[in-house]
């Protein structure tokens, strides 16, 4: 099946908006979080929201950064595997908590602010949460106009 978008992706209609997601990303990161925590909560997102342009781009992109396959494989089972540091399991965490924000009534337990607290400076962190809410807009935007993913041959 192939999906058809309702229209332009909104962002690219509005350019101010791009230059507000440009900020974003350089801000995030440049805070000191390893670019690879950054593409696999970015991945992890977009899997858990079924963002099929951002999954997309986000394994591409995480490929391109030197990620391996087998990380990415395992990305949707990570607390089952041996493939990820603490940090990344602390970010991921950080990651499909602020992620399913309805799913409790604390959305972002203390346990899981506090792992990730362990890990990363007061900085980093606040690259994690805005890079997290960046990646949660585009998931927006792309599921609620359809985005497709790209098709790519061979």
């Amino acid at each position: 099946m192939s999906v058809q978008a309702r229209m332009q992706n909104p962002a690219t209609l509005l350019p101010d908006v791009v230059k507000a997601i440009n900020l974003l990303y350089k801000a995030a990161h440049s805070a000191g979080v390893p670019g690879s925590t950054l593409e696999l909560v970015h991945l992890r997102a977009s899997q858990i929201n079924g963002c099929s342009a951002c999954v997309d781009s986000g394994a591409r992109n995480a490929r391109k950064a030197g990620e391996t396959e087998e990380r990415l494989f395992a990305l949707a089972a990570w607390r089952e595997t041996p493939y990820f540091t603490d940090a990344e399991r602390a970010a991921l965490a950080l990651a499909e908590s602020a992620t399913r924000l309805a799913d409790r009534a604390d959305p972002v337990p203390d346990e899981v602010w506090n792992e990730a607290a362990r890990h990363f400076e007061e900085k980093e962190l606040a690259a994690l949460v805005l890079w997290l809410a960046t990646t949660n807009f585009f998931n927006r935007l792309n599921a609620t106009t359809r985005q497709p993913a790209p098709q790519h041959w061979g």
